[in-house]
């Protein structure tokens, strides 16, 4: 029996790419945001990790880092570092944006 439930799993929903913004304090706890409330606060909480590491790696390297720009395919994240916060903005790539 445990054999047909490998077959049954559900398979993973899709997210829509999100539009919107959030602030974060400084030790990475959301603050605010226009992130629609679809958009998993897990995933959230996991890209203002790493924007923050990266923030504060580049302060123990003496580079003086504000602002954070990575573009993936279809999705722009950008952040500004705030006094050991950030303001984190995921725009989508769309096929009509000079971006691409």
């Amino acid at each position: 029996m445990g054999l047909l439930n490998l077959f049954n799993k559900s398979s993973p929903s899709l997210l829509r790419l999100p539009a919107g913004s959030f602030t974060v304090d400084r030790s990475g706890a959301l603050l605010a945001g226009t992130l629609p409330s679809s958009f998993p606060s897990e995933l959230a909480r996991e890209i203002a990790r790493n924007i923050l590491t990266s923030f504060r790696e580049a302060a123990a390297a003496h580079l003086p880092l504000s602002e954070l720009v990575i573009h993936y395919p279809s999705l722009k994240i950008s952040a500004r570092e705030l006094r050991g916060g950030a303001v984190i903005f995921l725009t989508p790539k769309t096929s009509d944006s000079p971006l691409n």
